[in-house]
């Protein structure tokens, strides 16, 4: 039978590592990439029977790649701290995971942002590229943030969620987004693209219609509307720091 490594990379997690460690106990091998946390991450991850390592982050790319080299069995499947699998996604991967094709897979996740299940604004199937055999995938490291995975071959769809408790509020959006737009707008300085004065309208108002019409984020209510505005609000955010990035460049500074 083919065996799995369920792969969870952490810093500071406290609250959430157990939960998801039991949620994903039935793999063959539990690994815990640690980011040197501060708190009882570390701790609680081998009290639940994980192999874990420390490791100084760089970037999310970087750091996937090097947990990659760490997993010993033939498939891995990404999880987030925050994530947490159902038993009939143990289930259906298990299954697929014993064909010789495809040998990647599209994970659906079922998002909660502050506290309230989205089901529409890009959020839901929000198909996430988790699981693939070791020897046939590696993240791009020119993308530092929201992975892109190369993989060697085809790869298909599940049907089965992986549960995501997101945001759980404004503050914490915010912070996470501050890092967000950071790597984003230094991938596309390297690009060598720059940001225009009409950017910091179209880019966030285009925004918003592919999140609240196109995506149908009406339909959440409030909740689809925030979130159609906060992402709006990610264009703007993001835009001016390329700006900034351009300006500091001409200067000769450090980004």
């Amino acid at each position: 039978m083919a065996k799995l490594s369920i792969i969870v990379l952490t810093k500071n997690e406290e609250k959430n590592i157990g939960p998801c460690l039991e949620s994903v106990a039935w793999a063959d091998e539990l690994i815990v990439l640690d980011a040197c946390s501060e708190d009882k991450t570390v701790e609680i991850a081998r009290a639940h029977g994980a192999r874990v390592h420390q490791r100084t982050f760089r970037d999310f790319a970087d750091q996937r790649n090097a947990a990659l080299a760490m997993a010993t069995h033939e498939w891995v499947f990404f999880v987030d701290a925050d994530e947490r699998a159902t038993p009939e996604l143990a289930a259906e991967v298990r299954r697929v995971i014993e064909r010789d094709e495809p040998i990647g897979w599209w994970v659906p996740r079922r998002n909660y942002i502050f506290g309230r299940r989205v089901r529409h604004a890009g959020w839901y199937p929000d198909y996430q590229l988790r699981l693939f055999r070791r020897d046939r995938g590696h993240y791009d490291e020119a993308r530092e943030v929201h992975e892109l995975v190369i993989l060697d071959g085809p790869a298909g769809h599940l049907e089965n969620t992986l549960t995501h408790y997101n945001y759980e509020s404004l503050a914490q959006f915010f912070a996470r987004q501050d890092v967000y737009t950071d790597y984003d707008a230094r991938i596309m300085h390297r690009q060598g693209l720059q940001a225009r004065p009409h950017n910091f309208v179209l880019q966030p108002l285009r925004e918003f219609r592919r999140r609240y019409f196109e995506l149908e984020g009406y339909k959440d209510g409030w909740l689809g509307l925030l979130l159609s505005l906060l992402m709006a609000y990610y264009e703007l955010v993001k835009y001016g720091k390329l700006w900034r990035m351009r300006g500091l460049a001409e200067k000769g500074g450090p980004w």
